[in-house]
């Protein structure tokens, strides 16, 4: 049997783990990429618009295309930044707190679910698997980054 390679098994996890995230999200008429977005909000005083790409590993057109249709579905509101006159504050509507207490308790309910099936030892241990090869990707300590 030929060795499953780390970044498959992470890839495929992850992919996995979306599906799954997807196909609920779907039920209600949403996406796990808005769901996650509602949760990386400031639900009382909301988040700048430029931090929010940042803070979800997003590229800023892919996150302006998504609060574009978040405000569309009346999920968030865009206000000026009062520190920044250039800037906006995303703040979450009432419809988008629902939904984020409704995507909250998806988020955890998968948590306890894993918690409950996996060992206390075996979860420390991926997280200290997962911060390392975050911090050597993160790091560049991988590929030699002078090699053109």
């Amino acid at each position: 049997m030929k060795e499953r390679t780390i970044d498959y098994i992470l890839r495929t996890t992850w992919l996995a783990v979306q599906k799954m995230y997807n196909e609920e999200a779907a039920k209600f008429g949403s996406t796990m990429a808005t769901g996650f977005t509602l949760l990386s909000i400031d639900p009382e005083k909301g988040t700048p618009s430029t931090a929010l790409g940042p803070k979800m590993g997003m590229e800023a057109t892919s996150i302006s295309r998504l609060l574009k249709t978040m405000e569309t579905k009346g999920l968030i509101e865009r206000h000026p930044n009062p520190e920044d006159g250039r800037g906006v504050i995303i703040k979450l509507s009432e419809f988008g707190r629902q939904k984020r207490v409704l995507t909250k308790d998806k988020v955890l309910n998968f948590n306890e679910t894993i918690k409950e099936n996996i060992s206390e030892e075996k979860l420390n241990t991926f997280y200290e698997v997962a911060d390392l090869i975050n911090d050597m990707v993160s790091n560049k300590k991988i590929f030699d980054q002078n090699d053109k």
